[in-house]
């Protein structure tokens, strides 16, 4: 069992710790796999550090990295690095920011680019370029100052920060009843036929991977998740598809995309990095090969944001380029269904 001062160790800022409970219809799994699969960035050898060092316990007793974790199970792992809210300094970045006012701020973030620190992600952030660009800035309800909202690692385009207290509370609350306008250009694997659509799915974390969200099979399940989407081109095997979140969960593109059979291209979590449509010869494969390595990352872009100004009350709406990844890859396709 865990003794009182091990509690205490594992409550302390010296260590960044998890805690899971194992679902009801749970399968036997080691206790490593459980948590690599919960944890992101995580990796196994790391984990297995943790079990040799003492640091993984199972209902309250110490385990080694070999347990198998039963329905009920509560697993807890705590890593030597003290959590990320203890990490937040400024760092020099080169920041396209396209547009600031005494209130807020919208950026570009380039793809690659992690927006708040995690594990495995404790420097080179876009809140550390943030905290350096300007002193001080509020914080959203998980601590993680300034960000209304957040785009993943690998997404490129338009995020808004607040600056303070007043506008954090105004913006946030626009998300939360959905009156901001955010769009997305998704390249999709497979023709899209209708030319537009309403994706209207609970969303949940994956029962089998905790690391990626999915449309569970019982409806009442999960969290309501709507995607709108219209098609603006199609090539022979792909579809450059236009989505306007309604809401905004978790991957919820990604998720969404996946469940219509429309998996955004080179989207490694979501099964988006395997040649899904088109033709078995060889050239062709090498062809798409190619245009992963031009895009080494999900189709997703998030093209325009708009919301009303805390202070002046006015709609804002900004447009972003595609980054060029993202071009190169549309134009490499254009290039390839125009000359087959």
């Amino acid at each position: 069992m865990i003794k009182k001062e091990d509690e205490e160790e594992f409550n302390s800022d010296l260590f960044e710790h998890y805690q899971f409970k194992a679902d009801k219809g749970q399968d036997p799994l080691r206790v490593d796999k459980f948590l690599m699969n919960r944890i992101e960035n995580s990796t196994r050898n790391k984990i297995q550090q943790a079990a040799k060092d003492g640091f993984i316990f199972v209902n309250g007793n110490n385990v080694k990295s070999n347990y198998k974790v039963k329905p009920g199970d509560i697993a807890k792992v705590m890593f030597s690095h003290p959590p990320y809210e203890n990490l937040l300094v400024g760092e020099k970045m080169s920041l396209k920011i396209p547009y600031e006012d005494d209130l807020l701020l919208v950026v570009n973030k380039p793809p690659g680019l992690v927006v708040h620190p995690g594990h495995g992600n404790y420097s080179g952030t876009l809140l550390n370029g943030l905290i350096n660009h300007f002193e001080s800035l509020p914080s959203n309800k998980d601590g993680r100052p300034g960000l209304v909202h957040r785009i993943d690692k690998d997404t490129s385009g338009l995020l808004v920060v607040a600056k303070t207290e007043e506008s954090m509370t105004h913006l946030a609350k626009q998300f939360y009843l959905k009156s901001s306008k955010r769009k997305y250009h998704a390249l999709v694997w497979g023709i899209v036929e209708n030319e537009e659509g309403t994706i209207n799915k609970n969303l949940a974390r994956d029962p089998k991977n905790r690391l990626i969200m999915s449309v569970p099979e019982n409806n009442e399940l999960g969290k309501k998740a709507i995607t709108h989407y219209k098609v603006l081109e199609r090539f022979n095997y792909l579809t450059l598809l236009e989505c306007q979140l309604e809401t905004g969960r978790t991957h919820q593109i990604r998720a969404h995309m996946k469940h219509i059979g429309h998996p955004i291209f080179n989207d490694q979590r979501y099964g988006g990095d395997r040649i899904l449509k088109g033709t078995i010869f060889n050239k062709y494969k090498q062809f798409v090969q190619n245009c992963f390595k031009i895009l080494p990352r999900q189709a997703l872009h998030a093209k325009s944001l708009g919301f009303v100004h805390p202070k002046t009350k006015k709609e804002l709406n900004f447009e972003c380029d595609l980054p060029n990844d993202f071009l190169d890859c549309l134009n490499k396709w254009r290039n390839y269904s125009n000359n087959i």
